[in-house]
């Protein structure tokens, strides 16, 4: 059987008097896709933050290989967090950074490498994403596709084992969606790291996603392949499926 390589074991988060989370289990296993899926607000998110250390659990566990992160000891927890890579929401590309510049910043703010290995791995992140020609350009000439990709590109330059993507195709249209789509299946396949991607779009996110988890009411109530999804009786599953975000469930 195997082992998760991050696993939420009753994981519970409260904002004051609001509870995000109320004790969330979820695995995510090394390689795969997993998809989190859910209504607006309801700490899709939150989850996210919790694997990259920008938010901290008030009770249960996060799981590293079956090891509590924050029993690690802190050179271990370091090595971790350095083979992580977010891709935000709105791409929090630099406005006065040209793309080079960029998707060169995780490097240059964390790295040791000399500036000749920096601008070689930047390079490579470049040509291998189809962005060659736009290195001089700045994120307010581009398309929201391709500002898509820069993000994208900057996230990979570090070579991460785990890259954490919130809401990647949020402002585009249907033909970028899907462009974006396709892009993370293809680099996740010639990469190889594990994607956990926070999404809205259904069902297209299902074509993408090896494993798929539906969060509401703070806790998982779906967690299975696209399969599983699609042939779910559960009525809470369905009703968000269909779009019936009004509907009562029971």
């Amino acid at each position: 059987m195997r082992s998760p390589l991050i696993q939420f074991v009753d994981v519970k988060k409260s904002f004051g008097e609001n509870q995000v989370l109320a004790g969330v289990n979820l695995s995510i296993y090394k390689g795969e896709i997993m998809a989190v899926i859910g209504k607006s607000g309801t700490g899709k998110s939150v989850l996210l933050k919790h694997i990259i250390g920008l938010i901290f659990q008030d009770s249960g566990q996060l799981l590293i290989q079956g090891k509590p992160l924050h029993k690690m000891p802190k050179k271990e927890k370091f090595l971790f967090k350095k083979e992580l890579s977010y891709m935000f929401q709105d791409n929090a590309l630099f406005d006065y950074l040209n793309v080079f510049e960029n998707i060169a910043l995780p490097l240059t703010e964390t790295s040791c490498d000399t500036k000749f290995i920096i601008e070689e791995k930047v390079k490579t992140r470049m040509e291998q994403l189809g962005l060659g020609p736009i290195g001089e350009k700045f994120p307010s000439q581009l398309s929201g596709g391709m500002r898509k990709r820069v993000a994208l590109a900057r996230a990979l330059v570090t070579d991460p084992k785990v890259v954490l993507f919130d809401e990647p195709t949020t402002g585009l249209d249907p033909v970028r969606k899907k462009k974006v789509h396709t892009m993370i299946e293809e680099y996740q396949n010639q990469f190889k790291f594990t994607a956990v991607i926070v999404s809205h779009d259904i069902p297209e996110i299902f074509d993408v996603a090896q494993h798929i988890a539906m969060l509401d009411e703070g806790k998982i109530t779906f967690e299975g392949s696209k399969n599983d999804i699609l042939n779910s009786h559960s009525n809470i599953v369905n009703a968000f499926i269909r779009g019936d975000e009004s509907r009562t469930y029971t």
